[in-house]
């Protein structure tokens, strides 16, 4: 039977999957510390009911880095509306940051959010709350971290299966040529062939383009190619390769000449030769004592 893992074993366990989706987010959307968290009402009184104080030490605390809390005005009024149940929560609201919301009349508070967050979250809101059909419809949305608490603790939501293919087709887009992207390549090509190319080989090129291939003809780069040799243009820099050196003379010393004396010997230098070779070596041998006589 398998043992419950400890509460340490759990909390490591729920770190782990934090980093995972926080990585997932900045690496694919682009969130960069210090995070911002939208918050709505429900998440405010959520936090004060379970005693979940600092709010921005709680959050940060699972997002791992600083955060920086905020709330719109829309959330403010419907707080206001609500009475004197969630006074507290209107008070603790109240020092939020204030995010600008473009409408001009008083919305209800979800509709606030999705309207803030837009179609992409350019600003790059987390959004805490705890209203769970405003967190499915965000789940629609690319880029949106959801924040939840449960009883006293927060989590961060792992992203949908629609932000997570939306990373996926996003990737595959990138891989290929963008309209965009592939007039200028055509513009590039038009310019380099320009006053180079014969009436034939351009009329070929803009058959080409008319039809939608996004690859050239290989004949005309070929004759593209030929007319850059004939004007000595060089596709690629060529460097000049440094040829070994010698040794400064100046940090060099002169080497010693040695005089080999190959003739014969005249005069003084035979006789000094002679009288080196018959020298006599002494030997030095030891006296005895002599004893005296009695």
């Amino acid at each position: 039977m398998k043992r419950p893992d400890s509460p340490k074993a759990m909390k490591v366990k729920k770190q782990k999957r934090h980093r995972k989706i926080l990585t997932f987010y900045t690496a694919c959307f682009g969130f960069r510390k210090p995070f911002k968290v939208l918050c709505d009402g429900t998440f405010v009184h959520h936090l004060l009911v379970n005693r979940i104080t600092p709010a921005d030490t709680a959050i940060g605390h699972i997002l791992s880095a600083g955060v920086k809390l905020y709330t719109t005005r829309c959330v403010l009024a419907e707080l206001k509306r609500l009475g004197s149940a969630y006074s507290e929560a209107l008070e603790a609201a109240h020092k939020l940051i204030v995010a600008r919301c473009v409408h001009d009349k008083c919305m209800s508070a979800d509709a606030c959010i999705m309207e803030v967050v837009g179609e992409k979250n350019s600003e790059h809101f987390f959004i805490a709350s705890q209203d769970t059909d405003l967190r499915k419809k965000l789940q629609e949305v690319p880029g949106v971290p959801l924040i939840f608490g449960l009883r006293n603790a927060l989590f961060l939501e792992p992203p949908s299966t629609f932000q997570r293919e939306y990373v996926k087709t996003s990737e595959e887009g990138r891989l290929h040529m963008t309209e965009k992207e592939y007039q200028i390549f055509k513009d590039r090509v038009m310019n380099k062939l320009n006053g180079e190319e014969t009436n034939d080989s351009i009329t070929e090129i803009m058959e080409n383009e008319d039809s939608g291939d996004q690859t050239i003809n290989a004949q005309t780069i070929k004759k593209s190619i030929t007319a850059r040799n004939r004007m000595e243009i060089k596709d690629k820099p060529q460097f000049k390769r440094k040829k070994a050196k010698g040794p400064n003379p100046l940090s060099c010393k002169k080497k010693k000449t040695e005089k080999h004396n190959t003739g014969p010997l005249k005069g003084t230098d035979r006789d000094n030769a002679v009288k080196r070779s018959r020298k006599r070596k002494r030997s030095h041998k030891r006296k005895m004592p002599t004893g005296t006589g009695s």
